[in-house]
């Protein structure tokens, strides 16, 4: 049948089961649901060929920028389920909770194939743009889908097959859709079930990966109801704090154990009187225990939190040193710390050592303020770490296993924005879902609220969020009843607050609310450490990358001298990169980017036989000249480039001689 006749086909038949002349799709109400809401609420075109709307790259990266630990927690998942489906021509994509394809897996025989159907990275899939398709249904209903063939709305896809589930955070909200589609099947929709399946568990895995990955400061119990299970393949996770006070659940635990719902102590649950749950995760044991609910047995490990090395150890911080417990059985698990400083090994610590005194000394400033009901306000350009430090001022405080909520008000289009913040009750508006939704500012509750690009969020909404923090409650769309929170608040943005101010475009009364304490982030051309953050970045992605990788030493000082435009983020891209595509086990220039390997400085060849600003007439020994750097150094707090102007040498010059004799700042050893 010619495309254009089967397209028109298509959209009479839309038309006819819309308006109840004809067949509805498959007799599933969920999919009539979407076809009248993709004809009627968004007046979609059912006979329309074009394929979906592609972000551009510079839009794309910051999206996968912000998802970085769902892709991270996400990656080996994909290619799992892409490896047991590509040998029936499927790909698969992770979507995040827009719908946006932040990455996928397909066969590169096959790429031209899925790219024309529309299935490739930066592809968009909300309903009201395209209708009724796997990834749009899910997104809608909270439920896994398989939309075959003609199931979907427009007739741009009625060659496809979709089968995708919901991947959820440890919090209950939607983070992202996994999808497996095939551009050619058979016609019989129930050739689809087992690929329904693969999706549905391979989505489960995913979001187990990220709850552990997100609560790894945390005690985590995996429990199976057989023994043999536990160890293989776990089904509840349980996360609690030192405390015994129960963090998280993933979903299958929460479906078996309704006592989950709401806050609750492990001792609660468990009936551990004959054992010490803290004493299981010391010796790495498998334990029967019984839930107080219903007297069943469950068996389980419990892992200790891992420590700012990415491990469990047996540490002081991990309360095995001894000592009693709480009176009836309780914990605490980990002792209480001595003073704040000790968390500063797993949070700000790394920022206190930073041989940058700004870093440092902002560090020190989050230290003092943490915790003291005061907001904090993170000043610095694009890509500068602002979420990081974020992060670590709320994982140094006592709120740390609690959540963290990220919320970037620049990339929210300003009619989802209030919804996303506010949450709204049932009804409050066309579409929304039938339960309503909480808002981000409630989910923080108990934990930290991060507004990314404040200075980008909407004068109206402004004045909503300045009652939330002066009164404590947040007021859902559509609801006449307030409910209280309880959030400390951080907030960042590369904007001149003050100046907007000035100017009217920001209110003066929420700026003076947020600005409880003003922090400036530098940028990376700035900072006295770049040098030893390119080492440590490289380190982690040549990691990543899981073989042995080396960075040329020249490449080092060059990369060094360069202004990084786009600060951390850019340089975390350009390791990420040349680790990827680099096949020997040196990383040099040529493993980088074309764009970045063009830009970077080239070194100043020395004079042969001088030393650049120092006498070639009486030449110093190593001993001397390591000596006299270091001094140099250290008088200048380690920031390279007055060191160098102070030894008159130029700044490639004095990183290639630290290079050469080995010199390594304070506290990097």
């Amino acid at each position: 049948m010619p495309y254009a006749l089967a397209s028109t086909r298509h959209a009479e038949r839309v038309r006819g089961a819309v308006e109840g002349r004809l067949p509805a799709p498959s007799d599933s109400p969920r999919l009539v649901s979407s076809w009248q809401r993709s004809f009627e609420r968004y007046q979609l075109d059912p006979g329309s060929v074009i394929g979906p709307r592609v972000l551009s790259a510079a839009e794309l990266r910051e999206i996968r920028d912000r998802e970085e630990s769902f892709l991270r927690a996400s990656g080996q998942c994909l290619t799992r389920l892409h490896d047991m489906v590509r040998e029936a021509d499927y790909c698969v994509m992770l979507t995040d909770a827009h719908g946006v394809t932040i990455d996928y897996r397909l066969d590169r025989e096959r790429r031209n194939d899925f790219k024309h159907a529309g299935l490739h990275i930066g592809s968009c899939w909300s309903e009201s743009e395209e209708g009724t398709c796997g990834i749009a249904n899910v997104l809608t209903d909270l439920a896994p889908i398989t939309v075959h063939k003609t199931d979907h709305f427009r007739a741009a896809f009625t060659t496809l097959t979709c089968s995708a589930a919901p991947i959820f955070a440890p919090g209950g909200e939607l983070i992202g859709v996994l999808d497996a589609s095939a551009v050619q099947s058979p016609d019989n929709r129930e050739s689809q079930r087992i690929v329904n399946q693969l999706v549905r568990q391979s989505a489960t895995l995913i979001e187990d990966g990220y709850f552990l990955h997100r609560l790894a400061s945390c005690w985590i119990l995996f429990g199976h109801q057989n023994r043999n299970y536990v160890e293989a393949q776990p089904e509840l996770l349980i996360a609690f704090d030192e405390n015994g006070n129960v963090v998280a659940a993933n979903r299958r635990a929460r479906e078996c154990m309704p006592c989950l719902d709401g806050p609750r102590h492990i001792d609660e649950i468990f009936d551990s009187s004959h054992v010490q749950l803290r004493d299981i995760g010391r010796i790495e044991t498998i334990a029967a225990l019984r839930l107080r609910a219903n007297g069943s047995m469950l068996y389980a490990r419990i892992r200790a939190p891992l420590g700012a090395n990415g491990y469990g150890g047996h540490s002081a911080r991990s309360g095995h040193g001894g000592g009693a417990s709480a009176a009836h059985g309780a914990m605490p698990l980990r002792r209480e710390p001595a003073d704040a400083h000790e968390y500063d090994r797993s949070a700000l610590g790394p920022f206190l050592r930073s041989a940058d005194a700004r870093v440092a000394e902002n560090a020190r400033i989050a230290q003092r303020v943490a915790g003291k009901r005061l907001p904090i306000l993170l000043l610095g350009e694009t890509g500068a770490g602002k979420e990081v430090f974020a992060r670590a001022i709320h994982d140094a405080g006592a709120r740390r296993n609690r959540p963290f909520i990220a919320v970037n008000c620049g990339a929210l289009p300003e009619s989802l924005i209030e919804s996303e913040l506010f949450g709204y009750a049932p009804g409050a508006f066309t579409g929304a879902r039938r339960h309503g939704a909480r808002g981000k500012i409630a989910m923080a509750d108990g934990g930290t609220l991060f507004l990314d690009e404040i200075g980008d969020m909407p004068l109206a909404l402004q004045t909503r969020l300045l009652r939330v923090l002066a009164e404590g409650e947040v007021l859902p769309l559509g609801s006449e009843t307030p409910v209280r929170v309880d959030i400390d608040v951080v907030c960042a943005t590369h904007r001149d607050l003050a100046r907007m101010v000035s100017a009217g475009a920001f209110r003066d009364d929420l700026y003076y609310r947020l600005s409880g304490a003003v922090l400036t982030l530098p940028p990376l051309r700035e900072r006295g450490d770049i040098a030893m953050l390119i080492d440590t970045v490289f380190a982690e992605e040549a990691q990543a990358a899981g073989r042995p990788l080396a960075l040329d030493a020249t490449l080092a000082v060059r990369l060094a001298a360069f202004a990084w435009p786009g600060n951390l983020r850019q340089l975390r891209n350009a390791m990420r990169y040349a680790c990827a595509v680099c096949d020997t086990v040196l990383v040099e220039a040529q493993h980088l980017s074309a764009d970045l390997a063009a830009k970077l400085p080239e070194l100043a060849p020395a004079a042969p036989g001088s030393h650049a600003g120092m006498s070639p007439t009486s030449p110093l020994s190593s001993e001397d000249e390591r000596a006299r750097i270091v001094a140099a150094l250290t008088a200048h707090r380690w920031r390279p480039n007055a060191a160098a102007q102070a030894l008159g040498i130029s700044r490639a010059t004095l990183y290639r001689r630290i290079a050469k004799l080995g010199i390594v700042a304070p506290h990097r050893t």
